[in-house]
């Protein structure tokens, strides 16, 4: 799982476009993030989405303050994903348990079914978290009412831009060659590595003066 994790993080690796405005920035940043963790979901790993889609949250935050102007720390940016997503995600852990729980029994539908919705609460999370960074700018408060607020309003939004099973699909399998290539080549290079340093003699095995 670690290698699908670092491909998926490599994958999302978004610089700030200076041609482009910020809110223009920060929707391609989200939207990209969630397309991600849409095709995390389809994985027909039991709980690959609750184990992998975290990290790649974290860094959409990240990316998110730098297109503001603001340079968060990974573990501020943890702690904002958990304190939004509390607030975007009504009960997600519980609908997560029942999502692992269905990719136990019939894994490629239970996926299926999960990417839409984790694509929607990624969203959600992404516009939640540039809605904070837009408010901290001008001074402004953004508190319980105003994140629901907005969070609802990204949720409605998502379902008007959301991928195709195909696209989510699609996409899960190209990261995962990828990542079972980059695999393949670093245990290649370290069986070579190890080839070439030769047999370790033991102390008897050494010729003698």
């Amino acid at each position: 799982m670690l290698p699908l994790l670092k491909q998926v993080l490599d994958n999302f690796n978004l610089n700030v476009d200076p041609a482009l405005t910020p809110e223009q920035n920060a929707e391609e940043v989200i939207r990209s993030a969630s397309l991600l963790a849409g095709a995390i979901a389809v994985e027909p790993l039991p709980f690959a989405d609750l184990l992998l889609i975290t990290p790649l949250q974290v860094k959409m935050v990240l990316h998110i303050g730098k297109v503001y102007g603001f340079e968060v720390s990974s573990a501020r940016a943890r702690e904002m994903v958990q304190e939004l997503g509390a607030t975007v995600a009504y009960g997600i852990a519980a609908r997560q348990v029942m999502r692992g729980i269905a990719k136990l029994a019939l894994p490629v539908i239970g996926g299926l079914i999960t990417a839409p919705a984790v694509y929607g609460w990624t969203y959600a999370l992404g516009r939640t978290a540039e809605a904070y960074f837009v408010r901290k700018q001008g001074g402004q408060p953004f508190g319980k009412p105003q994140q629901i607020e907005v969070a609802q309003e990204a949720r409605k939004a998502s379902r008007n831009i959301l991928p195709s099973a195909s696209d989510f699909s699609e996409l899960a399998r190209e990261l995962r060659r990828r990542a079972d290539e980059k695999g393949a080549a670093e245990k290649g290079e370290a069986d070579k590595g190890a080839d070439t340093k030769g047999p370790d003699l033991k102390k008897e095995d050494r010729p003698l003066n």
